[in-house]
This record gives C-alpha cells, structure tokens and sequence, in this order.
C-alpha cells in the first residue's frame, strides 16, 4: 500500500517521510487513531516506504520487489499480529484470513475481523503464546529488506501479556521496528507506552470523506455530505453507511431507551434475554458505543439547538430532538457515567444478562429522576 492510497492525513505522511529520509526512525511508534482514521493503513503504507528499493520523494514506488511483496503481505521482514480468538491461536495461523481482510479492507475495525473469524460471541486477545511467536520472529536476521517490521493491531488486545515483550521492545535487535497501531491509549500497558513515539491520527475530516465517496464509490454529492455527516471520521462507517439505510446499533439503542423510559420489568427482562444476551461481548461493547456517541450528540443539541449539526439519522435525531424536553444535562451525565461503566464490565466479561437487566434499572431511575 502506497501513501497515496491512503485517505487524507497529509501531515503525518509528511512527517514520517521525513523520518525515513532523514534516517531518523524510532525504533517504536504508536500510531494511534480512532476507527476509520486509516491508523492501520499508514502503518502498512509506511513499511513499505521503509523498504522501498526506490523512493519516489514523498511515497514508495509501488513497482520494486519489496513493494509488491508488502502490498501482497507477504514480505518476509514485514510481520504481522492482531487479536486472535482461542487460547493456543497466533497470528501466523490465520495468515490467509488477515490478508483477504486487510486487502479488502484496511479499514477494518474489531468487529469485523473477529466475525471473519466466525468469533460468536467471544473476545479476541493478544495470547501469551503470540507473543512467544513475536519474540521468536524478531530474534531471525532479515531474509531481503534492511528492517525487521512488526505491525501490532490494536494493542490493547494485549493486556497484561505485554510484559512479555517489554525488553524485547526496550532493547531491540538491529534494524527492528515496531508499529503498533491502536485506538484507545488507555488500554495500553504504561510499561509499553514509555518506551514508544505517539504518531497522534486525526479522525477524517467530512470533506475527505465526501470527496473519497464521490471518487471511489460513485456517490452523488449530496449523498456523499449526508453518509460523511453520519460517519463522524470513521470511513469504515462510510461505506457501511452505503449499505444499510439503517443503523442496527441506533435500532437497539433506541428500543432499549423506549423500554427503560416506559420501566416495564416483563420488557425489561426479555429485552434483555432476546436482544442483548444474544450479541455477544464485541456486540454488547459496540452497543454502548453508539449509545455514548447518540449522548454526546444530544449534548450538544440541547447546548446550542442546533438541529442541523447533529450526527444521527432521520429516526434517532427526531429521538434526540424530543428528548430535549424530559431529560436534563444532570441525567445525560448519569447516563454517560453509567455507559462508561457498562462498557468497563462488558470488557471484564460481566454475565451480559445481569449486567443489561441492572443498567435497565438505573436508567429508569435516572429517566424517573430517582438518583
């Protein structure tokens, strides 16, 4: 993948063309990004630039030995390690699935890599034994290119596990990098962060969006400003937006809210034995996501009335819009307070029945005004 290829974040491609030509590459780097920035595409596209048998000044030239082994990813110093599901599964077992993924779509977020992996309702992690993998590959010489390349997707995926590869990233063998490419910072070992360079990503602009969606996907203009407004920066979202008239997470966050709002234990209880229990953890996660994003929006309407600005569809910002007159600021921050620790406990595998059927409770209360 050339630079080129990439969406927008003409800044960082700068930047770490420079460090190439300036012979100045930190040895690791934090490419951190929220979904749908292209964190994961920059990492690619800037391995290749760092083995690119003929730079063309600002990007690779797509057309050497190494560029065409890194763009099949199949480059031998070019390796790769991400969230796998089952205690004794490591990344070099699923070689053909990551690279059908990421060719397709280097865009890609969590949910849909493990549904490739036919994931159910477990979690992908980082295990102890790929990291025993990690450290075996980077203790090999390189076979054709001046560098070694380690690309980690999403890290935080790694847990405690990363201890294991602490020294290994502190002091690494000659000419290695490592290009972790992560979405929430927070998740990450300190341990590991100290000894990283943040390659901070913006999320994309509307405008980049837009004009890649005219582009690529032959959408009108209007269409194009309406699918970006609902993305907020992710371009993932974009062309799932293309797709689906309608949000399945805004469809269940809006039915849930509609049954806490009404307090009917007997929906409750179904709701959340039909619907939630079902989604599994990935699911549950990207759930209160959405819900933490339709808050954050709501926000702002009541801050400013601005209808105009929100980023929801049809159905939900007329939801938003009504709920302007029964909810205040107080509960809304009840709510987000209550979501992050949702999310906090589905992360921790929680029993998502019992988890659901309480946050039920708490938000009646909170519609109710009881807290």
């Amino acid at each position: 993948m050339q630079f080129s290829e990439v969406i927008g974040q003409n800044t960082v491609k700068k930047t770490l063309t420079q460090l190439v030509n300036n012979e100045r590459i930190p040895h690791a780097q934090i490419f951190l990004g929220s979904r749908g920035s292209g964190n994961l595409a920059l990492a690619i596209a800037f391995a290749q630039y760092v083995l690119c048998e003929n730079k063309q000044g600002e990007d690779s030239c797509g057309r050497c030995r190494s560029c065409i082994k890194v763009n099949k990813f199949i480059h031998p110093d070019v390796h790769y390690s991400y969230p796998t599901v089952g205690t004794k599964v490591i990344s070099t077992h699923l070689l053909k699935e990551w690279r059908a993924a990421v060719e397709e779509n280097p865009y890609q977020n969590i949910n849909q890599w493990l549904k490739t992996l036919g994931a159910d309702n477990k979690q992908g992690n980082i295990t102890k034994d790929e990291c025993l993998s990690i450290i075996k590959k980077l203790s090999l010489k390189t076979f054709e290119g001046e560098y070694k390349i380690l690309i980690i997707w999403l890290p935080e995926y790694l847990g405690k596990e990363g201890n294991r590869l602490l020294k290994l990233i502190e002091e690494p063998p000659e000419n290695t990098l490592f290009l972790l490419v992560a979405e929430n910072i927070d998740l990450i070992l300190n341990t590991i962060l100290s000894r990283c360079q943040v390659v901070k990503i913006n999320p994309l602009s509307d405008e980049e969006i837009i004009q890649t969606l005219i582009e690529k996907h032959q959408l009108s203009e209007d269409k194009a400003f309406n699918v970006a407004r609902l993305a907020d920066g992710d371009y993932n979202e974009s062309v799932r937006l293309i797709t689906e008239l309608e949000n399945d997470n805004a469809k269940l966050f809006l039915e849930w809210f509609r049954i806490c709002y009404k307090g009917n234990g007997v929906e409750m209880v179904e709701w959340t034995n039909n619907k939630v229990a079902k989604i599994g953890r990935e699911g549950q996660k990207q759930l209160i996501s959405y819900a933490l994003h339709f808050l954050r929006e709501f926000i702002a309407l009541k801050m400013t009335g601005d209808e105009s600005k929100l980023r929801l569809q049809d159905k939900e910002a007329k939801t938003a819009i009504n709920m302007t007159r029964v909810l205040g600021f107080e509960q809304v921050y009840k709510m987000m307070e209550l979501m992050n620790d949702v999310y906090y406990y589905v992360e921790r595998n929680a029993n998502g029945k019992i988890l659901f059927l309480d946050t039920s409770i708490q938000l009646h209360r909170i519609f109710r005004k009881k807290v």
